[in-house]
């Protein structure tokens, strides 16, 4: 193995598009006929927004010419708290490792990348949604659960 780690820019929009719709593919269970095409048109506009505003990160993992992983980390800001003064937080999504490179630390590599993208912009509250899979990753990483949040379902 020959991998490059290297931040995603906007010219690599076509690529990180397409690795968006692979990433929810696999995490998903899609068939491969599912349209995706809003999904598509959607991820590629908001790359392009985010990635010029600096709302997003991206990184992507090559074994020489062959993409084989990506991860990205999105920038957003609440309302300021006790625990958290500025607002500021981290969402970290779009992790994937092709599957003939897992369990050889592509991932937790990853992290530390997008980890040290939000230590720099002195973001603390980083979070993320884990498949069954990425829990024990994450967890080895240093993430916990979350017991406060909720969500609302659609409907």
């Amino acid at each position: 193995m020959d991998l490059t780690f290297r931040k995603a820019t906007v010219d690599d929009i076509d690529l990180l598009t397409k690795t968006r719709i692979e990433v929810l593919r696999a995490a998903n269970r899609l068939p491969v006929d599912t349209d995706m095409g809003d999904v598509e048109k959607q991820s590629r506009l908001y790359y392009e927004k985010a990635l010029r505003d600096g709302t997003h990160t991206a990184c992507l993992v090559f074994d020489r010419d062959r993409w084989v992983g990506a991860g990205g980390i999105s920038y957003y800001q609440v309302m300021p708290t006790y625990h958290n003064p500025s607002g500021n937080k981290a969402y970290i999504m779009n992790m994937y490792t092709h599957p003939e490179y897992r369990r050889q630390g592509i991932a937790f590599r990853m992290l530390d990348l997008l980890v040290g993208d939000a230590r720099s912009k002195q973001i603390a509250f980083i979070s993320l949604e884990a498949t069954a899979m990425g829990r024990p990753l994450y967890e080895k990483y240093g993430f916990v659960p979350m017991d406060d949040e909720m969500i609302l379902p659609d409907g």
